[in-house]
């Protein structure tokens, strides 16, 4: 019951972050290489993550991203953002009935745009 709670958090969170943001935007071969790479190295990771060591990754991310004096490097932005897509994958597997808003949710995540991830941090020292 709690995973399927946190599922609906995290959805929320992800649809209202993507419709915040209004169009999708392409991302430069470097990013999508990075993002590739970063997945690759940490799927196996993610897949076996605890529902609790994902809550404090998750958390973790939103505290850097909400705090106005850090900037995330590229590297440690996308690192946080394909980690919480690839747990999209365990809950795939767990609730097979999901499998739809998990693949959804990880779309979404892997879109993540470290671009708009600074003009949001510009935005906030204004």
């Amino acid at each position: 019951m709690k995973l399927i709670q946190l599922f609906s958090v995290l959805l929320f969170f992800t649809l209202s972050f993507w419709s915040a943001n209004g169009q999708e935007k392409t991302v430069g071969e470097n990013d999508k290489f990075l993002k590739e790479t970063i997945y690759n190295e940490n799927r196996v990771k993610v897949l076996n993550f605890s529902l609790k060591e994902f809550d404090a990754l998750f958390f973790e991310f939103f505290d850097k991203k909400s705090n106005p004096n850090l900037v995330l490097t590229k590297q440690e932005f996308y690192t946080y953002t394909i980690q919480i897509a690839a747990f999209s994958d365990r809950l795939a597997a767990l609730y097979p009935d999901q499998k739809q808003i998990a693949a959804e949710n990880k779309k979404k995540w892997f879109a993540e745009n470290y671009e708009d991830y600074l003009f949001s941090k510009a935005s906030q020292k204004k």
